[in-house]
Parts: structure tokens; C-alpha cells; sequence
């Protein structure tokens, strides 16, 4: 697919999906429920079609997540916890890379008969649902990923003792365990909290309809267009200020690069201003998945700025590290490594088309599309990989004025 577009200038309505992180995890809550509710603005992403199928069907057998990594960890959790239950939980050749060690390892420490099919510490996993239970507080590494602990706490309230769980080592992407804490209480479920510790009584998820919000991360494509724009008016209905979402700190951060949040009118107004960047370091610890969109964008502003906070990156749908270096490299932006810490510098920019590699990984595509606001043509090797998150986006590049060559 080849992205270009004739000037600079932006302007429309863009109706996102709705969130994938607070659909995915109102789903796993319905599964939960004794009383059924609606859930009205379901995400449309693949990961959020592939974990509704999956808990259609009677939990028997093979189930196949693909590449949904929130999709497998909450399903594991899920299932362990179904009497009954016996299955073999699968997913992508990627999938089967990424670690599973310490979500299992705690929901063994519950009662859960889990064992690995394959290498251990990583899936493929056999799961036969048991009664899980625990008198004492239970363990999990917090600086993996988040949603290890955040598929805990879903099951939390169905168990028997309950859960009190310890959070060792600093969380990363923390905002999305206060996401799912929130979206618990909003069915009812209370918890205590105390420093690294969480603990969650045994009680009854309450039915009550729920109104997905837009999607936060699919927003931050557009915050990039604007960014990148000489001129530039959009509106993203169905967002607001005081989001659950740990990825609406997307307003504050790209105000740095001259994007104004006006919140009208039940969304966001993004308007272009002439305020210079100036910002030096950027820290992606509690919202990794916007790092590669604003890392796009220093790159194409020639700003040289520093990253922190890119370790979960190695372990996301490709190695994001990796790809970003070398995808960046084609645009003459060097992704530099010193231990945790990362910098760009710049050679000349090309003054023809590129062609990025998408590595399966639909925020590659999504985030470089972004570069067709200042070369003359980008094209996407796989433009099909963003039905994991965003499968309209390319429809909507096309509202605002981009040729799309298919």
C-alpha cells in the first residue's frame, strides 16, 4: 500500500474504535457475571473479535489466541479457574515467544493445573480448571507486563479465599492495573490497596450496561497527523478528559509538539499551534504502546530526543526495539542503545518514497504511516496487519485527503 498527500494541511471527524483494553476486559467480567449486560461500542479490533469467539464456545479443546496477548494472559487466568475447563491455550509462532512464566507460576501457587506443552516458561499451555484458593498472599513480578497482574485480579473476586496479591519489583504499565481496578468497580467489585500489596475479597460481580470509550491509542495516530501538519482541525468524538485509559496521557504528552486538546462536545478538538518542541527525554514506562508513534514523530521533526522506559517493547508482537532502529534507519533517524537509555541523531533525510516493513505488528504500520505528512510517499508492506487494533484507519486516512494506492 502507498500512503502520500498533496499538502499539509488536515482537517475532519474520525470516529475511533472503542478501546480494546476496556473491552477486552468488560468481556472476560461478562464471563464472570452471573446476571447478563450489554456492552454497547465494542472494539472492533482482532484481538477483541478473537477473545469474544473464544469465550463463545465450551471451554474444550484447542484455542488458538494468534497474536492477542491480553486475549491468551486473561484466558489462561479464566480458564484455570473454570471447574470443568480443559484446555489447550495456543497462539502465534510470536505468541509462543513471549513469556508466560510468572502469570502461571501464580495461578499454580493457587490450585491451577497448568503445565507447558512446549518449552517451559512459554506457551503453548494445557489448562484444566480447577477450584482455586489461597490463605496467603501470592507473588507475581510486576516489571513484565501488567496484564499478568490484571488477569489475576479479574478471576480475584470468584475465588474462594479471594486474592491478596504482591507486586514485586516496579510495575510497568501501571496505569492499565488501575484501568482494570476501575472497570471492576464499576461492577461492583471493591479492593484494598497498600502500597505494592492488592487485596480483593471474595464478592459477586453486579450486571450493569457498559459504554466502551474511544480508543485512546488509535487516537494517538491522529495527535502524530496533527503534529506533523501545517494546519490541522480534527475531532475524535467519544473521548474525554478524565479517561480510565492510561494512554490518554497522549494529550499532555503531545502538547508538547504543538497539538492542543480542546474537549468539546463529548470528544477532543486537535488543532495545530506553532509552539516549538522542546522536551529532551521521553519516558514510555506506564504507556508503552504510544512510544513507537511519538519516536515517528521526533524522527520526522529531526528533534533529538531521549527514551526511557522501552524494555516491555522487546517481548510486544515483534521485537519494537528492533523494528523501530531498523525502520528509522530508512528515514535517515538512528536509534541509538546505551543500556536502558535511547537516542536519536540524524543523517540527511531521504528526499524520495520509503517502504516500511510492518514485522506483523500493527503499530508499525499505523505509527510510520504518519511519515506521509512530510516525504512524498510511504508504503506499508502489510497493510492488513492493522485489523489487529484499527481496522478502519486507512478508510479514515483517506476522509482527510491521503491518496491511498492499494
Amino acid at each position: 500500500m502507498i500512503i502520500s498527500k498533496s499538502d499539509r494541511k488536515l482537517q475532519g471527524t474520525i470516529s475511533l474504535p472503542g478501546s480494546k483494553s476496556e473491552s477486552n476486559r468488560a468481556l472476560i467480567i461478562q464471563a464472570l457475571c452471573e446476571e447478563p449486560f450489554r456492552i454497547s461500542h465494542l472494539a472492533v479490533s482482532e484481538d477483541t473479535h478473537t477473545l469474544q469467539s473464544l469465550l463463545s464456545a465450551p471451554a474444550q479443546g484447542l484455542k488458538d489466541c494468534g497474536h492477542a496477548g491480553s486475549t491468551f494472559r486473561f484466558l489462561a487466568a479464566l480458564y484455570a479457574a473454570q471447574p470443568g475447563a480443559h484446555v489447550i491455550l495456543t497462539g502465534s509462532e510470536r505468541m509462543k515467544q513471549r513469556p508466560i512464566a510468572p502469570l502461571a507460576e501464580a495461578l499454580q501457587s493457587l490450585g491451577a493445573d497448568i503445565r507447558y506443552t512446549g518449552e517451559a516458561g512459554y506457551p503453548p499451555l494445557e489448562i484444566k480448571g480447577a477450584t482455586l484458593h489461597s490463605a496467603e498472599a501470592i507473588s507475581i513480578r510486576a516489571d513484565i507486563s501488567s496484564q499478568f497482574i490484571s488477569a489475576l485480579l479479574l478471576i480475584a473476586p470468584t475465588l474462594r479465599d479471594g486474592l491478596r496479591l504482591q507486586l514485586e519489583n516496579e510495575p510497568v504499565s501501571a496505569p492499565y492495573i488501575d484501568l482494570t481496578l476501575s472497570i471492576m468497580a464499576q461492577f461492583g467489585v471493591s479492593h484494598e490497596r497498600n502500597a505494592n500489596e492488592i487485596y480483593i475479597s471474595p464478592q459477586a460481580y453486579r450486571a450493569r450496561d457498559l459504554n466502551i470509550e474511544a480508543d485512546w491509542s488509535s487516537a494517538s495516530y491522529w495527535y502524530a497527523l496533527v503534529a506533523l501538519a501545517e494546519e490541522a482541525d480534527i475531532f475524535l468524538p467519544g473521548l474525554n478528559g478524565y479517561s480510565l485509559q492510561g494512554d490518554s496521557i497522549l494529550s499532555e504528552l503531545m502538547a508538547n509538539f504543538g497539538v492542543t486538546s480542546q474537549f468539546i462536545n463529548g470528544g477532543v478538538r486537535l488543532l495545530r499551534s506553532d509552539k516549538q518542541l522542546s522536551r529532551k527525554i521521553f519516558d514510555f514506562k506506564d504507556c508503552p504502546d504510544l512510544a513507537q508513534t511519538v519516536i515517528v514523530c521526533c524522527a520526522a521533526l529531526r528533534h533529538e530526543a531521549t527514551f526511557t522506559g522501552l524494555q516491555t517493547l522487546r517481548i510486544k508482537e515483534t521485537d519494537r526495539v528492533l523494528a523501530l532502529q531498523q525502520e528509522l534507519r530508512k528515514t535517515g533517524a538512528i536509534l541509538e542503545e546505551k543500556g536502558l537509555v535511547y537516542k536519536l541523531r540524524f543523517e540527511e533525510m531521504p528526499s524520495g518514497p520509503i517502504r516500511i516493513e510492518t514485522y506483523e505488528d500493527h503499530r508499525m504500520a499505523l505509527s510510520f504511516a504518519a511519515l506521509a505528512m512530510v516525504l512524498p510517499q510511504v508504503e506499508i508492506a502489510d497493510p492488513e496487519v492493522i485489523v489487529k487494533s484499527y481496522p478502519g484507519f486507512w478508510n479514515d486516512l483517506e476522509s482527510t485527503g491521503f491518496r491511498i494506492s492499494r
